[in-house]
């Protein structure tokens, strides 16, 4: 097992659901800790709301991996603390961070308004910083540690969607992944980032009102791809799972591109 022994903390760990989403969807922070889980890591699934969060750890568990949920919201810096040191101090350390929380306001420049950009600042790119300076301490009396982020490809380019404050945010994100990872390399702790281009989630399919307008929708999504459909959540696990694992012991820094093509 490729995460035997190390603990993980995920943020986003529950998954958003419409009426519509079956019961076997999840989204790519459940993914992400579930595939932990599979690989032999202890999980703290965490998550704003504490019944997704707790779904994803009774997943976990079905399976016969350990895990368990809390509830928080990464806006909530105090929160952040209580909950890093409940983990770090029921295991002695935490091995693994995957910051996963994200929301999108919609609104380019002209349509923007200043306290929904602070709150997609907040939560997209505070969030992070907030979790990895909570979990930083930790992984150093560990003697290392991995830290990823979850970007975006709107973080790369220019998007028809337009959330200007979001593919902002990610951009931010992006850029503190590096300063990160060269920051703390010295010290074994390693920071790198996901960045997802057209992922076939619940949460996408919040974009919609029904079951057939998520269908037309995702058409539409398939076919902008290059490969002719969107990913999965479990193609963002599979990424995550690598990065948190010793097979990347020497990488860090790096925005590691999950689209199938989009961004070429």
């Amino acid at each position: 097992m490729r995460l035997a022994g190390k603990i993980a903390l995920v943020s986003g760990a529950g998954t958003l659901k419409k009426p519509f989403t079956t019961t076997e969807q999840v989204g790519n922070g459940a993914a992400c800790a579930i595939r932990f889980a599979r690989e032999g890591a202890t999980v703290a699934c965490t998550d704003r709301v504490l019944a997704a969060a707790e779904e994803t750890a009774g997943m976990i568990r079905a399976e016969g991996g350990q895990a368990y949920a809390l509830a928080l919201d990464v806006t909530d810096t105090s929160q952040i603390e209580t909950v890093v040191a409940t983990v770090a101090d029921r295991h002695g350390g935490i091995d693994v961070l995957h910051n996963n929380v994200g929301i999108e306001i919609q609104g380019d420049l002209l349509a923007v308004k200043d306290d929904e950009w602070d709150q997609v600042m907040a939560v997209n790119l505070r969030g992070a910083m907030a979790m990895s300076r909570a979990v930083l301490p930790h992984m150093r009396r560990r003697g290392g540690g991995s830290i990823t982020n979850v970007s975006s490809t709107a973080s790369l380019k220019w998007s028809p969607m337009q959330f200007l404050s979001y593919s902002t945010a990610k951009a931010g994100l992006n850029h503190m992944t590096r300063v990160i990872a060269r920051q703390y390399a010295a010290e074994q702790i390693r920071c790198n980032c996901i960045v997802p281009g057209m992922i076939r989630t619940p949460h996408a399919d919040a974009l919609y009102s029904s079951r057939a307008e998520a269908e037309k929708g995702h058409e539409f999504r398939d076919s902008r791809c290059p490969m002719g459909r969107q990913g999965t959540p479990w193609d963002i696990a599979n990424a995550a799972v690598f990065l948190a694992s010793d097979e990347a012991a020497y990488v860090t820094g790096v925005l590691l591109v999950v689209d199938g093509g989009m961004s070429l």
